[in-house]
């Protein structure tokens, strides 16, 4: 599978750590797959094993336990170099209080609601719920590696606020299963900053959006 090449590095180190990565029964990865050369990447595209299988979003329970598998195999990698600039990464920031936060009524309702996380760092993947691959008599692939350097927790908030705005998870599930993660409701309520400032800095937070994830909201500040 060919993929355009992540920029500053990030290719190089997610390749380097895929390839030596143990599998286990509760997750595998895409090898990544080097050139003639030696190189990760060739004129800006990279090279990953194609793995069979497809996402389920409505399956959340089993991409948290992949995630969380995936998470505890890579707990002790350090923090790299590399730090990406894109809206994803710039949302990040925002959701955990090292840049500013764009001034829009619902992001500043959120953010009134932020309290210090005294969870541990580490590097984590964060967008699982559609990066979960499944393939009978397989374990689950776990593909697209979106990395951040945020307490495991993070992750797990992330899909479940992804399942509950797009994939009809009951917001009440989503607050019970936050709340079984320590500081689930605050984890939770930066995963939520975190996906409407991305929709802000694209240019595609409006009204629809807005209802998406306003019961979510609700539900996370209550």
């Amino acid at each position: 599978m060919l993929r355009p090449s992540a920029a500053d590095g990030e290719t190089s180190w997610k390749a380097a750590v895929l390839a030596e990565l143990a599998h286990t029964d509760a997750f595998r990865t895409p090898r990544p797959i080097v050139a003639r050369s030696g190189s990760w990447s060739v004129d800006g595209w990279e090279a990953w094993q194609w793995v069979p299988g497809g996402t389920d979003e409505k399956r959340v329970d089993e991409v948290r336990a992949t995630g969380a598998a995936f998470h505890e195999a890579i707990r002790e990698l350090r923090r790299p170099g590399f730090l990406a600039d894109d809206p994803w990464a710039r949302s990040d920031r925002i959701a955990w209080e090292e840049a500013a936060l764009p001034r829009e009524r619902t992001l500043e309702r959120l953010a009134d609601a932020f309290a210090p996380v005294t969870a541990p760092s580490q590097m984590i993947h964060g967008d699982l719920l559609g990066n979960v691959m499944f393939a009978q008599g397989h374990p689950p692939s776990i593909i697209d590696w979106a990395p951040y350097w945020r307490p495991a927790g993070f992750a797990d908030a992330i899909v479940l606020a992804d399942a509950a705005c797009w994939h009809g998870l009951d917001v009440q599930e989503m607050r019970r299963s936050a709340e079984g993660v320590p500081e689930g409701r605050q984890l939770l309520i930066r995963a939520l900053v975190f996906r409407i400032a991305t929709f802000h800095l694209l240019g595609r937070w409006d009204a629809q959006m807005e209802a998406h994830h306003e019961a979510a909201i609700e539900v996370a500040l209550t």
